[in-house]
């Protein structure tokens, strides 16, 4: 493989099930993964995260607890739409999340970054080093059952992990069609 791939386990392990990208990553990370393959525990440290994408990767996977409205332990593959350089001003559609006015870049606050946030970060890294951000950008998320503080992952999201590290795995090396031409194993995908 000559791609650079990178797969950033995010979220906060003393908030329950926000830890789901922490704990995925680390039982992914048991795995043999194919060359050019980093897979990275980020947790809180979101700006760490888009510096290290200044290096130079075709993909960013970013595994995170991602609240959508399903049941508990329902994982989720979305594609991110690219987001423009820089943040801009309102009525754009970039830069305007939580925490950042009209003319205003992402919120600086490393252990508070949500990752909207980083990918409008790194693009004002890019725009103003000259890198280039990941081509594609996926989330591999989980519907979270509790983000209250505590240490460990509620039942149905714990259940989820080894699901979630077999869809990484395919993303990784997606299995030979079968005879009829259908994929071996299915990636649910959600809109």
């Amino acid at each position: 493989m000559n791609r650079k791939i990178l797969i950033a386990g995010i979220g906060n392990v003393f908030l329950g099930d926000d830890g789901f990208g922490v704990e995925t990553v680390r039982a992914l990370s048991t795995h043999p993964l194919p060359d050019g393959v980093e897979v990275v525990d980020f947790g809180v440290r979101g700006v760490h995260l888009a510096y290290q994408l200044l290096d130079g990767y075709d993909t960013l996977v970013l595994v995170d607890a991602t609240a959508r409205g399903g049941a508990p332990g329902t994982l989720y593959l979305i594609e991110a739409e690219a987001r423009p350089g820089p943040v801009e001003g309102p009525g754009d559609g970039a830069g305007d999340g939580p925490g950042e006015g009209p003319g205003e870049g992402p919120v600086l606050d490393g252990h508070h970054m949500s990752p909207d946030t980083v990918l409008a970060l790194l693009g004002a890294l890019c725009a103003g080093t000259g890198a280039t951000p990941p081509r594609r950008t996926l989330v591999l998320g989980c519907e979270p059952a509790c983000v209250e503080e505590g240490i460990g992952l509620s039942a149905p999201v714990a259940a989820a992990v080894p699901e979630a590290v077999r869809m990484a795995l395919d993303l990784l090396d997606p299995p030979a069609p079968d005879e009829a031409g259908a994929p071996g194993r299915e990636l649910r995908r959600t809109p």
